[in-house]
């Protein structure tokens, strides 16, 4: 039976700067923390850096015809902070910003709506050795940033988020250690969530300040759909403790004005929490005109358990305070990435947050899947396993809205094949196949299926 999603959904794809523009060292863009992560050996796959991705910066004109013949209603893009702020303080490059200026143009005469995320974990290298994300400093030069964005795009860009993903920013870079820049202390993890938290706040009230009234603000979050593997307490108590670090660190803040009791109990011994400052709490508790879900693969826990997966004792972990916690392989079937394939984690997140902040809509910001995809002898890309993960998916938000959820957008991660982080160019998420020797674009199977489903807004049966 063919899926009719509702009249003027927003279907589209989503990128990040990093990952595709390359020209990194062109018209006044200094480093970001990703710059110097990448060419640090031994952070990423092969060695390779985002130096020239894609080619995006140089290829724009080109990509954005693309998404038009793919039919796309909507693109999801990140600002590069030091490519129009060098340092992360002080006047914008212009040279920087027109690029952006001339993506927005060159979107808006294709029909699509540009979807601007102010910061995709780019962070201004200069900011970063100044202390980064773990001191308070680093969220009021966010505000001034998205102050300086605004301005200069606030005419054309109507739909604006101001962060993607802090989970990862704080706690794969300051706890872990996997993602850029590199840092493995709890403390720093705990404070860095609070100062993306308030960046986010005072960000959001800067672009207030300087957008005409019809803007939306958004941000854009990865919440955990944890399952625990049984229902004993232990495992339960396991579930508790990642949902606290995965998803009630940051809506907690920013939905509720606070963060949570025991979330702030669990941390007890790493922190006293006493970075969070009187008014931050009013601060980060901004009014949302939407939310941002970002969605891959559930997490599976229970309490200590022998021989299950999890960091060795001592090994930095993205988990702090959640050191009893032990991480199982989700059964079914796997991606590239060795996630599991699950929609039903994105329809709990949909329904979850439906209950906890009603009346506030959602947009799925980020769903895809990694394939090893590789061309035939014809230079043609099937990806069928990517065609059945997009369509259980949808079925799910589709599902979510017949049960009355407000879901007013998707967008597929990603549009081009791309700089997976410290993957390298290993994976490859994209509906587009980028050959990275000569830059050439093929769309791939999946891309003309998405094409059907964003010209109709019908989902076909599978």
């Amino acid at each position: 039976m063919t899926v009719n999603f509702p009249p003027g959904f927003l279907w589209g794809a989503a990128t990040a700067a990093y990952q595709i523009e390359g020209a990194a060292q062109q018209d006044g863009r200094t480093p970001s923390i990703w710059d110097t992560f990448s060419h640090t050996p031994g952070k990423v796959l092969g060695g390779d850096t985002g130096d020239v991705a894609t080619d995006h910066y140089h290829r724009r004109a080109e990509d954005v015809r693309l998404m038009a013949d793919l039919g796309l209603g909507a693109y999801r893009f990140s600002v590069s902070w030091p490519r129009v702020q060098p340092g992360g303080r002080g006047p914008a490059c212009q040279a920087g910003l027109d690029f952006y200026r001339a993506l927005v143009d060159d979107l808006l005469a294709h029909g699509i709506r540009p979807v601007l995320t102010l910061y995709h974990w780019d962070l201004p290298q200069e900011l970063e050795s100044a202390g980064g994300w773990p001191e308070r400093g680093t969220a009021h030069r966010f505000a001034d940033y998205a102050h300086l964005v605004a301005e200069a795009l606030g005419d054309r860009v109507e739909l604006w988020t101001t962060l993607n993903e802090p989970w990862c920013s704080a706690f794969l870079g300051y706890g872990s250690g996997v993602h850029a820049p590199g840092r493995t202390d709890d403390v720093a993890a705990l404070r860095a969530a609070h100062h993306l938290n308030l960046a986010h706040g005072l960000g959001a009230q800067a672009l207030r300040a300087a957008l005409p009234s019809r803007a939306a603000v958004s941000v854009t979050l990865n919440p955990g759909a944890v399952r625990a593997l049984t229902d004993s307490p232990p495992d339960l108590d396991a579930r508790r403790r990642v949902d606290a670090l995965a998803t009630r660190i940051f809506t907690g803040p920013m939905l509720h004005g606070e963060y949570p009791a025991d979330l702030i109990a669990d941390t007890a011994g790493i922190t006293d929490w006493s970075f969070v400052h009187g008014g931050d709490a009013a601060a980060v508790h901004h009014p949302l005109d939407s939310l941002g879900v970002n969605y891959y693969a559930p997490f599976l826990v229970s309490g200590p358990a022998p021989g299950a997966a999890g960091p060795p004792a001592g090994e930095p972990s993205p988990w702090p305070g959640a050191g009893g916690v032990t991480f199982h392989r989700p059964p079914g079937k796997r991606t590239a990435m060795d996630w599991s394939v699950d929609p039903t984690g994105l329809y709990d997140l949909l329904t979850r947050f439906a209950r906890e902040a009603p009346g506030l809509p959602l947009m799925v910001t980020e769903n895809g899947a990694a394939y090893d995809d590789k061309p035939d002898g014809e230079g043609a890309v099937h990806d069928p396993e990517r065609i059945a993960y997009l369509h259980a998916h949808l079925d799910a938000v589709h599902r979510a809205i017949g049960d009355g959820v407000d879901v007013c957008g998707y967008f597929l991660w990603s549009l081009l094949d791309n700089f997976e982080w410290s993957y390298g160019y290993s994976k490859r998420f994209g509906a587009v196949y980028v050959d990275y020797a000569t830059q050439v674009r093929t769309p791939k199977s999946s891309a003309r299926w998405y094409e059907r489903v964003a010209r109709t807004g019908q989902l076909p049966p599978f």
